[in-house]
């Protein structure tokens, strides 16, 4: 399989995905919590805007929530909540009519504060040229489905695979088509996992404590 020369920054757009109704935090916006000194979510931007100058929230409700980070805010597209993969659609549905260069939509968990500041360019490097492939973050030797590369190719057959009520899980359809997995290391700041996700209040004690220590 031969790969493409790096896509350019102009040819992706960045979805943050941010429409779970976070159960395990007790409800509400998750990415809106506090870790340190900010919202997770500005981490988040942070550590994405110097990888990409495209970027949407998917997140469901009232926009005006995120008014502060002057984004445009993507709801699902898909009724009842249906997972990662709305979310992955939702974007992908944005960059098809109104980024017309984009031919990728990257994803980004909304509560992942440490995700690797080389995600993008990583992800993006072993594509190849003459077909869509979906490209897959690991860590540790285990898949981390929310971040990943999607090509804009695959709209239509994700947008059918949802309208049918096909299973919402994200490797479920992944694995109709081609895809490829990228390793990558600790995050070298916290030393923690790069994909360690807040998904119980104990975790933002884990985020906040990890900051702590890089600031050190």
């Amino acid at each position: 399989m031969t790969s493409r020369a790096q896509l350019s920054p102009d040819h992706i757009l960045a979805c943050v995905l941010a429409g779970g109704q976070s159960r395990r935090m007790g409800g509400g916006d998750k990415t809106l919590l506090d870790i340190g000194s900010k919202p997770m979510l500005t981490y988040i931007l942070e550590r994405l805007r110097p990888q990409t100058n495209q970027i949407v929230l998917n997140a469901n409700g009232d926009p005006e929530r995120f008014t502060q980070y002057d984004l445009p805010v993507v709801s699902d597209t898909i009724d009842g909540f249906a997972g990662p993969l709305a979310g992955i659609l939702a974007g992908l549905t944005y960059a098809r009519t109104h980024c017309p260069d984009v031919t990728h939509v990257v994803s980004v968990a909304g509560d992942t504060p440490f995700f690797p500041q080389d995600l993008i360019a990583r992800l993006t490097a072993p594509i190849p040229d003459k077909k869509p492939v979906i490209a897959l973050a690991t860590s540790h030797e285990r898949l981390h489905p929310v971040f990943g590369l999607w090509p804009v190719e695959l709209l239509d057959d994700l947008e059918r695979w949802l309208a049918s009520g096909k299973s919402g899980k994200v490797l479920a359809w992944v694995d109709r088509h081609d895809s490829i997995e990228v390793a990558f290391p600790d995050d070298p700041e916290t030393g923690l996992d790069p994909f360690f996700n807040a998904n119980r209040p104990e975790d933002l004690d884990v985020a906040r404590s990890a900051l702590e220590k890089a600031s050190a």
